[in-house]
């Protein structure tokens, strides 16, 4: 495992270490890694950085690398690890699709241009091509599987969607919340994201697949409700049109994490993704209300600050503008401000 200390990596680490596999850990030291691993300690963008990896005698099975930056440190790994290691999963993104993203991916679907496994740091979507052509490369497209996530949450999450929801509500009052309420959205559990990866690496699938859970996993409605019941929190959720919240400039999926108007562009591209392919092969994904409930239970057992990825300009609503658009919005708790001035 190629990192392993945070969210996604970290699940992955865990759930092998569950199914009774051994698991080599190879990370910066920054973080502790899960029990039940071997630890390895090395920065693979230093000089002679993987030498702590070079020096380990034997092999692997598989190994898997989540990596997010510059696509020549995934490509130095697999070189290395090319006689050493049967498979190479590398968890990937959906951002590396051309956009406007397609509701189906997978093999043949049109990526971004530009994308090289020896470049250095580009942006997000050339990046994640760029350690994708690294490891199919090396390996080969038949020992290679390439994971293209959508949205990721659940216990660890160090980007802070989820955790900003989760704060916000339980600071209770009046909570902006985006509407429609019966907005289909999609995520993964980053535990079912391993589940459905090491269970490939079992079964010696390669290529791309898109993973999310599927359509209508869930909805804006039942996400913040269920934030709302797991915090126990005196918060009122004020369902906003989207007109209202677009016309006050607030961004969505940044601003208000999860949320991106229905009828749009982006909304088409991550919460409308076809995974027949990952269902086929063996995804399953828990209830939303787990997902909530678990990463509540994390971040309340780490003092409520969630790590934040110092590559993620992620902010959230700031108070400010939530107050001005809540004032100008009107409403009753859980209606549109339609349904809470029509007397009905």
């Amino acid at each position: 495992m190629l990192g392993g200390t945070e969210f996604v990596g970290r699940a992955v680490a865990e759930a092998a270490v569950a199914r009774g596999w051994e698991v080599t850990v190879f990370h910066r030291g920054r973080h502790e890694p899960p029990s039940g691993v071997r630890s390895l300690h090395g920065d693979r963008t230093a000089p002679d950085g993987l030498a702590a990896l070079a020096a380990e005698p034997g092999g692997w099975d598989a190994v898997v690398d989540t990596w997010s930056a510059e696509p020549r440190a995934v490509l130095a790994a697999a070189r290395l690890l090319r006689d050493r290691a049967a498979r190479y999963a590398y968890v990937s993104s959906r951002s590396v699709y051309a956009w406007p993203w397609p509701t189906t991916g997978g093999p043949g679907a049109a990526v971004v241009e530009g994308a090289a496994a020896d470049a250095g740091p580009t942006d997000y979507a050339r990046d994640k091509r760029g350690g994708e052509l690294a490891a199919a490369e090396t390996f080969g497209a038949d020992a290679s599987l390439l994971v293209r996530a959508g949205l990721i949450l659940g216990p660890y999450e160090n980007v802070g969607r989820l955790p900003w929801w989760l704060n916000r509500i339980a600071r209770g009052g009046p909570v902006l919340a985006p509407g429609p309420r019966e907005l289909p959205v999609q995520f993964i559990d980053a535990r079912d994201l391993a589940g459905w990866l090491l269970g490939a690496l079992g079964r010696r699938l390669s290529g791309p697949y898109d993973l999310i859970g599927p359509p209508g996993h869930t909805t804006m409605g039942e996400l913040l409700d269920t934030c709302v019941r797991v915090t126990g929190a005196d918060a009122e959720l004020r369902w906003t049109d989207p007109e209202t919240v677009l016309a006050a400039g607030i961004e969505p999926w940044t601003q208000l994490p999860v949320w991106v108007a229905p009828e749009s562009e982006l909304y088409a591209a991550v919460h409308r993704t076809d995974v027949s392919r990952a269902l086929a092969t063996g995804l399953t994904c828990r209830p939303a209300a787990e997902t909530v409930a678990d990463t509540w239970r994390w971040l309340t057992s780490i003092g409520g600050v969630a790590p934040v990825r110092p590559d993620r300009t992620f902010q959230g609503l700031d108070p400010e503008t939530e107050a001005k658009v809540l004032a100008a919005a009107g409403g009753v708790p859980g209606t549109t401000p339609e349904e809470g001035a029509s007397g009905d």
